[in-house]
């Protein structure tokens, strides 16, 4: 009989536990690692082959799944928020329960349903901001805060030596009517949703979404601020001096009135004098709308900043030339306007590709506003810069900026070469189906040594097989 060996498995040697939990193998990976928001993560969706692909889904269970399987996280809270907003103004609202019911069912159809989600998601903000907007009039007077008569002209006088808004509108004519009477009474209201055609058009996908919650949460908080803290226009100064005010007293159109009287019909003064916050004078939403307005098409549209910054000033001449708004008022809601645009453009805003010229002839997107030059030049972070390599192609219109909605590459199967629009980025393009690699800038030599990091011109290219 033949006698067989045992054959024994490989026994792992004991490693040594050091105390406070150091390593008893010190490696380089662990004196720097890469952090998680800059590791490489892939999806295998269907919709990757097209990053401005559109839903044409009805099915609700579609995204019902795609709720129970989502992993939740703090940014999240934004459809919490809406919903609190959503239902304060409903509860505020005149009593009309099958109203309230019929509005809060369609909304969740119109959530629920993909084809309409892509929409209606990204731009719930907005209309939560409208109907708190227009519900904000029927909180009791009880519960409403002093209105401040006197602090807007005093700051006015304190910051700049004058009341501007009573300066501009001194002398009034009918052709400065009509060029204030365009920005003001028509620019104001039709500019939003023309900006949100023109950025879902030609812009990079996913720039739309953003600027709609961006937008929608600015006015949330303007019109919050505007409660809390409630403050007469000019046009009350100058037809009330500085007397206290009341709740109950009617709002005024101001120079809009001569536009009225100029085309001979009621456009603005029932709307403005019934209009739900009188004295909502601070921050001022028209110069807030207008900046953020700018700065969104200013960066996708670079060659008509002069333009878009032409437009900022003109609206606000336009406010104070039509006794609206105080200086003060403007600089408040630019400053609004200018941190919502920042938080958004850090983070979550895609990065255009200037030779593109619709949003179809993208092939990946990238998102967030990280530095490029010290990053790929000198290495500043970990990686050398493998945070470049982070391209969202799918969207998750539940999560603005998770991890749940950011992919590392734009295709399932595909992984780096060069982009034409910004050459030193990598893009997804792969010479062949079988083969798999990403293509990483390593330096030539030792880096650990204390010396600088390495420049760009002294790397060298390292393929790492998937």
């Amino acid at each position: 009989m033949q006698d067989f060996e045992p054959i024994l498995a490989p026994v792992k040697p004991k490693q040594k536990k050091l105390p406070f939990g150091w390593p008893p193998a010190l490696k380089l990976s662990t004196l720097n690692p890469v952090p998680q928001r800059r590791r490489m993560r892939r999806k295998s969706t269907a919709s990757q082959d097209n990053v401005a692909a559109l839903k044409t889904s009805f099915d609700v269970w579609e995204s019902i799944k795609t709720l129970q399987t989502r992993k939740w996280n703090i940014y999240d809270i934004q459809h919490f928020v809406c919903l609190g907003y959503i239902l304060f103004s409903l509860f505020i609202l005149p009593s009309a329960p099958i109203i309230k019911t019929a509005v809060l069912l369609a909304l969740g159809g119109l959530l629920l349903m993909p084809i309409t989600q892509q929409f209606f998601l990204p731009s719930l903000p907005i209309w939560t901001y409208l109907l708190y907007f227009f519900a904000s009039r029927f909180i009791a007077p009880e519960y409403r805060p002093h209105i401040w008569v006197k602090v807007l002209p005093a700051l006015e006088n304190v910051l700049y030596g004058a009341n501007l808004s009573n300066i501009l509108s001194a002398h009034s004519h009918p052709v400065l009517d009509l060029l204030a009477w365009f920005p003001y009474g028509i620019g104001h209201f039709a500019l939003p949703a023309i900006c949100s055609a023109i950025l879902f058009l030609f812009a990079a996908p996913g720039t739309t979404p953003v600027f709609a919650r961006a937008f929608g949460y600015m006015c949330m908080l303007a019109v919050t601020i505007q409660l809390i803290f409630p403050c007469t226009p000019p046009w009350y100064e100058k037809a009330h001096g500085l007397e206290p005010a009341h709740y109950g007293m009617e709002g005024s159109p101001a120079g809009l009135a001569r536009i009225d009287k100029l085309f001979g019909v009621d456009m603005y003064t029932t709307s403005f004098t019934t209009a739900p916050l009188p004295f909502g004078a601070f921050p001022s939403l028209h110069g807030a709308n207008a900046v953020l307005e700018a700065l969104f098409m200013q960066y996708c549209f670079p060659k008509f900043k002069y333009f878009f910054i032409f437009y900022v000033g003109w609206i606000w001449w336009a406010t104070m030339y039509l006794n609206h708004h105080y200086a003060v008022d403007l600089v408040g809601g630019g400053l609004m306007a200018a941190i919502a645009y920042y938080i958004s453009r850090v983070r979550w805003l895609p990065r255009p590709q200037l030779e593109k010229r619709t949003r179809w002839e993208y092939e990946y997107v990238e998102f967030g506003d990280r530095p490029k030059t010290y990053d790929e030049e000198y290495g500043i972070g970990s990686a050398y810069g493998l945070g470049l390599l982070e391209r969202r192609t799918s969207s998750d219109e539940w999560t603005l900026g998770s991890s749940s909605s950011l992919d590392s590459l734009s295709r399932g199967d595909t992984v780096c070469g060069s982009s034409s629009s910004t050459p030193d980025i990598l893009s997804p393009t792969t010479p062949n189906d079988d083969f798999k690699h990403v293509v990483l800038g390593l330096p030539q030599g030792d880096i650990w040594n204390g010396a600088r990091l390495a420049r760009e011109s002294e790397l060298s290219d390292v393929h790492v097989l998937s």
